[in-house]
């Protein structure tokens, strides 16, 4: 259990980059968090799972939130509860994959357009106070751009996956793995000492 919990303390790790390379900061800030890995290739799987135009929305809904919920983190405007908002984030759309039945791309869109204004302040947040705007904008870029690629990957899998009635099934099993990294995240954000 051990390494699991080592495991699952690398979100910190995604906190607490030095460095002053803007949009490298950026693109590798979702990559190395895995609680934001998670979650943004499980939006790309839910819009292979819902089909359609969702296919496109509903990432793009996360990536421009996600922008918005940067802007806010970087000039410090106050969103409570961000870490409990992500670790929520990674269990809801694990879950949301669970299930055969498809829920409406209207919902999905709320949900994830929430979810992503918390991703987005973590990044936002991130970004050391003594940096420039333009260093600010390069790491947005670098962010967006990364998370656009993780939603890729996540439709990309999610549509081959739901090709089959084996794939499908795998498509649940990776939700219920999600969902229980996201329990986890979630269990140990309430464990943490004040």
């Amino acid at each position: 259990m051990s390494l699991i919990n080592d495991f699952l303390a690398v979100p910190l790790l995604a906190h607490t980059l030095p460095g002053d390379a803007g949009a490298i900061d950026g693109f590798l800030h979702p990559l190395l968090g895995v609680e934001h890995l998670l979650a943004m290739f499980a939006v790309g799987l839910l819009s292979a799972k819902i089909g359609g135009r969702a296919i496109w929305t509903v990432p793009t809904a996360f990536v421009v939130v996600m922008a918005v919920g940067g802007i806010l983190g970087y000039f410090g405007e106050t969103l409570p509860v961000v870490s409990y908002g992500i670790a929520l984030s990674v269990l809801l759309l694990g879950g949301a994959l669970i299930f055969q039945r498809r829920i409406p791309e209207a919902i999905a869109l709320i949900l994830v357009g929430l979810f992503a204004l918390f991703h987005g302040y973590a990044h936002g947040e991130a970004v050391p106070a003594e940096q420039t705007f333009v260093f600010f904008l390069a790491y947005v870029l670098g962010f967006l751009v990364s998370t656009a690629g993780l939603h890729v990957i996540g439709a990309l899998v999610g549509y081959i996956a739901l090709r089959s009635k084996r794939g499908t099934a795998i498509l649940g099993v990776s939700g219920a793995l999600i969902a229980v990294i996201g329990v986890v995240f979630l269990v140990n954000l309430i464990n943490v000492p004040a």
